[in-house]
C-alpha cells in the first residue's frame, strides 16, 4: 500500500514537472492566467480534476 502510495506521489511529481520542465514561458503564462482566474475558478477547476481522476481510476481498476 504504501509503496503504491509513492508510485502515485512520484508520478504526480513527474508529470507537475513537464511543462515548467520542456516550456517554461508557456507555464508562466499558464500560471498568470491561472491567477487571474480568482479563487473561486480555482477551486471548481481543482474539484473538477479530483472528479476526473476519481473517475478515471474507477475505469482503470
Amino acid at each position: 500500500m504504501a509503496q503504491d502510495l509513492l508510485t502515485a506521489l512520484a508520478l504526480v511529481l513527474i508529470l507537475e514537472g513537464l511543462l515548467p520542465g520542456l516550456a517554461p514561458s508557456t507555464w508562466l503564462r499558464m500560471m498568470a492566467e491561472v491567477a487571474r482566474m480568482g479563487t473561486r475558478g480555482i477551486r471548481i477547476a481543482g474539484i473538477t480534476c479530483m472528479i476526473s481522476g476519481a473517475i478515471l481510476l474507477q475505469f482503470l481498476h
